[in-house]
């Protein structure tokens, strides 16, 4: 009986290292989904602004 509650006392200590090593991990990942989305943003604008420009400057050229 002793052993069996040793024994069980160690796996619980094992899964809650998991558990906080995924929950680090969980946590890096977000950020890192945070960053990349900004970035996704600011480079859809960017986009947005050189197609604007594009059609300007193609509306600004004359009809063939």
């Amino acid at each position: 009986m002793e052993e069996e509650l040793t024994q069980l006392e160690h796996r619980i200590e094992e899964i809650v290292t998991l558990y906080e090593g995924v929950k680090a991990e969980n946590r890096e990942l977000r950020g890192r989904v945070a960053k990349l989305e900004a970035d996704n943003r600011a480079h859809a604008e960017k986009l947005r602004l050189a197609t604007d420009k594009l059609e300007s400057l193609l509306a600004r050229l004359p009809q063939v």
